[in-house]
């Protein structure tokens, strides 16, 4: 989860709260049932795709006070952040933070006045700084323009309003998705910088995994035709071959089993159905090291410790908090002996280890422990390809390099990969052409990298509901392609236009991968690219054969994987060397001739008519206005005085005229009455 946040709103959003002991409800059940799982064996491949990370009841993590918008029921618009119902909003009063590093000798700054009264209303602030990171576009804090169901959200940069509603999980399923792991998640950090109010229960993540386990119980509990809760390998197969979506349980959490004892508790989330989880979640914990990506993390592990590290700069150029990193700026953290503990007593029970968060130092211990296990497998839920990926993504320890896919694939393992809106380098080697940064072409350049160069089974690994944005469109003005640069992505869209291949006809031409529903959309996209999504789509096999694996018996490695290949990746080219081949007016880079009729315009150059409404080198945008009636199309002319510019429908019979060319017959004839067409 959380991948997107930039550093600005970083500074201006974090605050720490004790995480608050809530006692489990009695009334949860803990599935006593599902204990006793049915190992019959079949040899038929399953068919369908699987998504490896899927947070469907995400409205319930952070004490239930982010996300707008049900997994089940009907979907609604919001009140756009207006109080006192609003979502999707840190709370003013950040003085919280100031009372710090409860891991090494609490330091209390509350009493400072002028640090009280400056963080008191931070958070108003830190709201509407959100709702302005590139991409989210008033998303969050106050966002009258995002609270309209179907229309306003859900879009591919949704970060507050649900993307994993029953109905489009139906409609995947339908078209294909035959696997989902379903994770439970929570992080008491982020729900600390909540609203009061808008939580449902104090902060404890353990708690909001519990009810999210217990949710997806009595979802398919009332969904049983077409749904169920995988619990071995052999019930999976049995669940998709009964024409049903097989869900398999995990856990995303920062502090994994709180301050319980770690074997008791997992045993009792088995009990539960969870059959696979993640040992670390963005925060360093008892059992082992983050990988460090964004910023709020370091700053959330720092209001922890107060750890300032000078080794290598992460959260500045100069500076990490929070995390111990050498100088590579890698967590220094690997797992630790009660990290060890719990993965071998998962390997024990054939539970599925994902690696996803974990520190590099972290996935060689875990790498080292499958070895001493016949290579037992390991996965990673959700990632992105390092070396596929533009150097300030690629720098992040939470990219994944050539060297851990080996690791996957000795082990029998497979990769999701991540439906990022993020820029990629090209890959010479797929046909797909790079030509729309973050659409379904450059997450083309990675699957195709993944598939082509490493040889990893892949599945997806959406995140959905996990607060990052994802694939963009290919149309439309809502983000379709961006790398950065106006101009660039200017370029990219009309290229869209007018080489194909053209739209799908859905939502996902304008709207992006806007919601689990459309992840068939997605592979329809790669397929008319020219991509080969044949082991995307068998991915869910692919699933159940490394859960086999795992439930043994295993003679050794897997695969030797001597033939990753990372090679066939262009040499990345800077933004402002590119921004730089663009001509300018006003001191601004454009693309010549990239707007057509309509279409937002800065200057006359960017529009295919030549006319753009806007006054040159003003702050305010305005639309391509035509210049001559064949830019406006069959029975239309462009119009003239007060509709100078604008295209206007051609008169009938009868009706009044100044020009023949406003007519239907093109012929303007003088009446008793004035001009008239005839």
């Amino acid at each position: 989860m959380i991948r997107s946040l930039t550093i600005a709103s970083v500074l201006l959003a974090f605050a720490m709260s004790p995480a608050c002991g809530v006692e489990p409800d009695p009334a949860l059940e803990e599935h006593d049932e599902i204990v006793g799982e049915d190992q019959a064996e079949s040899t038929t491949p399953v068919t369908g795709f699987a998504e490896l990370h899927h947070h469907m009841m995400a409205e319930e993590a952070f004490g239930g006070g982010w996300f707008h918008g049900s997994h089940a029921g009907g979907l609604h618009d919001c009140d756009g952040g207006m109080p006192p119902s609003d979502h999707a909003r840190v709370k003013q009063d950040l003085s919280g933070l100031l009372d710090m590093c409860p891991d090494n000798a609490s330091v209390d700054l509350s009493g400072v006045p002028l640090l009280h009264q400056l963080f008191w209303v931070g958070g108003a602030a830190a709201s509407e700084v959100i709702g302005q990171v590139e991409g989210t576009q008033g998303d969050t804090g106050l966002h009258l323009g995002r609270s309209r169901f179907g229309s306003e959200w859900p879009r591919w940069d949704t970060i507050a309003h649900q993307q994993a509603w029953e109905g489009w999980m139906r409609s995947a399923h339908d078209r294909g998705m035959n696997l989902v792991v379903v994770s439970a998640v929570g992080n008491d950090f982020l729900c600390s910088l909540l609203p009061d109010q808008n939580r449902s229960r104090p902060c404890d993540e353990m708690r909001d995994v519990e009810i999210q386990i217990q949710m997806v119980h009595d979802f398919v509990a009332q969904r049983s035709s077409w749904v169920e809760v995988a619990l071995s390998p052999a019930h999976a197969r049995q669940i998709i071959q009964a024409g049903k979506l097989a869900i398999v349980l995990s856990i995303e959490v920062s502090n994994l089993f709180g301050n319980k004892d770690a074997l008791s508790e997992l045993n009792r989330f088995h009990t539960m159905g969870v059959r696979t989880l993640q040992p670390v979640h963005q925060l360093d914990n008892r059992f082992g090291g983050a990988a460090l990506h964004n910023p709020i993390f370091q700053i959330a592990q720092f209001t922890k410790n107060c750890h300032v590290d000078h080794d290598c700069g992460v959260t500045t150029d100069s500076v990490t908090l929070g995390f111990d990193v050498d100088s590579n700026c890698r967590n220094v953290r690997g797992l630790t002996t009660e990290g060890r503990t719990l993965i071998q007593a998962m390997m024990t029970k054939g539970m599925l280890i994902d690696l996803a968060h974990l520190s590099e130092r972290g996935i060689q211990d875990a790498y080292a422990l499958a070895q001493q296990n016949a290579y037992y497998p390991l996965y990673l839920s959700h990632g992105h390809f390092r070396e596929i990926m533009a150097p300030k993504q690629a720098a992040h320890e939470k990219t994944t390099p050539a060297w851990v896919i080996q690791m996957l694939r000795r082990t029998g393992g497979m990769f999701g990969l991540r439906t990022a809106h993020e820029e990629t380098r090209d890959y010479t080697r797929t046909p797909v052409a790079n030509t729309c940064q973050g659409s379904s072409r450059s997450f083309a350049q990675a699957y195709e990298f993944g598939r082509m160069g490493l040889k990893v089974p892949m599945a997806f690994g959406a995140d959905m509901n996990g607060f990052i944005q994802q694939v963009r469109p290919r149309f439309g003005p809502h983000g379709a392609c961006s790398a950065g640069f106006q101009a660039e992505a200017d370029a990219q869209a009309h290229a869209q236009k007018v080489s194909g291949p053209g739209r799908l006809g859905t939502d996902f031409d304008e709207k992006g991968l806007a919601h689990v529903g459309l992840l068939p959309d997605l592979i329809q996209d790669l397929d008319r690219l020219g991509a080969n999504t044949g082991p995307l789509r068998s991915s869910a096999e692919s699933f159940i054969r490394m859960w086999e694996r795992a439930s043994g018996p295993r003679s050794g490695m897997a695969d030797p994987a001597n033939d990753v290949d990372p090679s066939g990746v262009a040499a990345y080219v800077p933004v402002a060397q590119r921004e730089a081949s663009y001509p300018t007016q006003c001191g601004k880079a454009y693309a010549p001739a990239s707007k057509d009729l309509g279409e937002s315009c800065r200057f006359d150059a960017e529009c295919t008519t030549g006319d753009c409404s806007s006054a040159p080198c003003t702050i305010q945008s305005g639309t391509c206005l035509c210049t001559a009636d064949a830019q406006c199309g069959a029975g239309k002319y462009c119009g003239w005085g007060t509709n100078a510019g604008a295209c206007q429908v051609k008169k009938g019979a009868g009706a009044a005229c100044v020009y023949a060319r406003e007519c239907i017959s093109n012929q303007c004839n003088l009446t008793w009455t004035g001009p008239r067409c005839k």
